[in-house]
């Protein structure tokens, strides 16, 4: 298949991967090509996204990942978009989410989806979008994924001077949670036994 033909399911690749990114590595194995053409691809990719007015996004790299991004010259309709008041309100996926973060900075999105029990693709992305949340840094270790924390604007949406001013977290919560699991161990236990 030409380079050319590549661009659609690059994009797909990277669309799918969202603010994880894919390695060059990810790509060339996905394609089941070498990272010789892989580079090749991406960077026709690039400079078709670039070159077309019509298009919003591009692919950007960050350290040995690749993401899809929008445009530079779009930011000033984003922003709009972003303070928009149809966009003020917060989605409970979205205030759960950003719970998690404030409490539990800096976090993985697969941390905060196993805090949650669900993926949490959408929220971060329209908390990032809000300025609410941002990238503030990368995880030791395979895939480096993205650590995100909270920012000025998380701190002035809620009238907050400082995270210190966050409400404490009950202990309750937590001991609740750890009698569910104890009694649900049991019960299992329990059952092994009568069978």
């Amino acid at each position: 298949m030409e380079i050319v033909h590549w661009n659609g399911i690059l994009e797909s690749l990277l669309f799918a991967a969202g603010d994880e990114g894919l390695s060059l590595k990810q790509i060339s194995q996905v394609l089941e090509i070498d990272q010789i053409h892989a580079v090749e691809i991406v960077n026709l990719y690039k400079e078709n996204c670039n070159s077309d007015p019509n298009r919003g996004i591009t692919v950007v790299q960050f350290g040995e990942t690749y993401q899809l991004a929008t445009k530079k010259e779009n930011s000033p309709y984003l922003k709009k978009l972003v303070e928009s008041p149809h966009t003020a309100t917060l989605s409970q996926a979205a205030l759960e989410t950003l719970a998690i973060i404030a409490y539990k900075q800096p976090i993985t999105r697969i941390e905060v989806e196993e805090i949650r029990g669900v993926k949490t693709d959408r929220p971060i992305q329209t908390l990032v979008a809000k300025a609410l949340i941002k990238e503030v840094g990368r995880a030791e270790g395979t895939g480096r994924a993205i650590l995100y924390g909270t920012t000025k604007e998380f701190l002035d949406y809620f009238g907050l001077r400082s995270l210190k001013e966050l409400p404490p977290l009950p202990e309750r919560v937590e001991e609740e949670y750890e009698q569910e699991e104890a009694d649900l161990f049991f019960e299992k236990f329990q059952e092994t036994i009568d069978s």
